[in-house]
This record gives structure tokens, C-alpha cells and sequence, in this order.
């Protein structure tokens, strides 16, 4: 029970990978509040919590400031206090800059970028009061490598890995870890507009050692694990870090 105790606050959980890292969370003893722009939520939270898992939905549209202090205000209603917070919501609409709309772009960066500022602007706080806590930042490989037509993608997720390491040097002396991870191809339904590129999930798979040379894609699982191990005492020497969970596809 890693996390035995903990009070955690999980963004884009109503499926994929945010799903995941909340049910690893849960099932290490956390308190978890699920937060999605999805109603979907609301059937994923029920299901965990039928598995004996201390868990609350929250319905947030993360880049709004109202909404996140709602969800602030919700989990400090539920659990008391937020030990740790995982800003995973994305989204990513593949295209060039000659391919992508204004409000696309904008969408991007409110939904990837300043979503984190907002959330972790509200929870900081917080954790200096109690004196720490672990702020956890979904990157991606495209944090380190860009791919082509995805302009606003791989821009918004550099610029996540940036944020990660500032806010760690300013909040180290608060004893509040910031890291960043930065997965490869993840195999779930975020990654269909993505596949579209390649000709579909089907060729993305057939392909996958040209990706990944471990020759497979990676499942959300995965990305729960490396997530549990920032979240715990485990990594309490680790800050500022971006963390490649990638197959080996920066390898080359």
C-alpha cells in the first residue's frame, strides 16, 4: 500500500490512461478524485468504487479556472487535502500550421499547457501548508521529438516538460516533486486521430517496430506503474525529471 493515506487528484481519468493511473492509485490505498470532461467518468468512478477503491467523480473542463477551483473545492470537501495531483487531460488534433485552426491551436495549448498552471496554481498552496506533496505532468516522447502534422502537439508537450522542471525548482523547498512523463504509443482510443496519419490503428500496429523497438505498443498500465512509482517514497530524490516511457522510440 504505497500510497496508503494519500489524497489524489487525477485529470482526464474517465478512461485510457488517466483511468489507469487512478485505479493503480486506488488500489495502493489513495483516496482518488477522478476528473474528466466526460459524464463517462461517472460510470468509471462507480466501477472502481464497486472494487472497494476510494474513489469520487468530478465532472471539470480543466482549462477553465472556475471548473478547477470547483474540483479543488470538491476534493478538499471529499478527502480533507491534495497529497498529490496528476494533470493528464489532452487532447491532440493532428495538422500542420497551415492545417490548423486558430481555436484548434488555442484549444490545444488551454487544454495541454494551461490547465497544469491553473491546477497546480490552486493546489500548491495547499501543499506547502501541509508540508509537500507530488505534482505528476503527462508529457510524451513528442516532449523530446517532434513528428510531422502534429504542430500543436508536440509543441504543447515541450512546453509541459519545461513546466515540470520550473515548477520544480521553484517548489523544491516546499518538499513538493515535480515530474513529467513522457510515454510513447500508448494503445488506447486517444491515439485514433494520430493513427490516421499512418493509415490506421491496424498499420500503426503492424508497424510497431518501427515505433517501438520492443516491438510492441505500450499499454496504459505501463504508464500507471511509472505514475505509482513518482506518486510514492520510492522516487523522493526525483524532481524535475521527464521520464521516458517510450519502447525505445527516442532511442534513435
Amino acid at each position: 500500500m504505497r500510497l496508503d493515506g494519500k489524497i489524489a487528484i487525477v485529470t482526464g481519468a474517465a478512461q485510457g490512461i488517466g483511468y489507469f493511473i487512478a485505479k493503480r492509485f486506488a488500489e495502493e490505498g489513495a483516496k482518488v478524485v477522478m476528473a474528466d470532461i466526460s459524464s463517462d467518468g461517472v460510470q468509471a468512478a462507480r466501477q472502481l468504487a464497486k472494487e472497494g477503491n476510494a474513489v469520487v467523480f468530478h465532472q471539470t473542463d480543466v482549462s477553465k479556472n472556475a471548473s478547477v477551483l470547483e474540483l479543488v473545492e470538491a476534493a478538499h470537501t471529499a478527502f480533507g487535502r491534495v497529497d498529490i495531483l496528476v494533470n493528464n487531460a489532452a487532447v491532440n488534433v493532428p495538422g500542420s500550421i497551415l492545417e490548423l485552426s486558430e481555436e484548434i491551436w488555442d484549444r490545444t495549448y488551454e487544454v495541454n499547457v494551461k490547465s497544469i498552471f491553473l491546477l497546480s496554481r490552486a493546489i500548491v498552496p495547499g501543499m506547502q501548508k501541509n508540508g509537500g506533496g507530488v505534482i505528476i505532468n503527462l508529457g510524451s516522447a513528442n516532449s523530446y521529438v517532434a513528428e510531422p502534422r502534429l504542430a500543436s502537439y508536440v509543441s504543447s508537450k515541450g512546453a509541459i516538460l519545461m513546466l515540470s522542471k520550473a515548477m520544480a525548482l521553484d517548489f523544491a523547498q516546499d518538499n513538493i516533486r515535480v515530474n513529467c512523463i513522457c510515454p510513447g504509443w500508448v494503445d488506447t482510443a486517444f491515439n485514433d486521430r494520430h493513427a490516421e496519419l499512418f493509415g490506421g490503428r491496424a498499420e500503426v500496429l503492424k508497424n510497431i517496430r518501427d515505433i517501438h523497438p520492443i516491438g510492441r505498443t505500450i499499454q496504459p498500465v505501463e504508464i500507471a506503474n511509472a505514475a505509482l512509482f513518482l506518486a510514492s517514497e520510492e522516487s523522493s530524490a526525483i524532481t524535475g525529471a521527464g521520464i521516458l516511457v517510450d519502447g525505445g522510440y527516442t532511442i534513435k
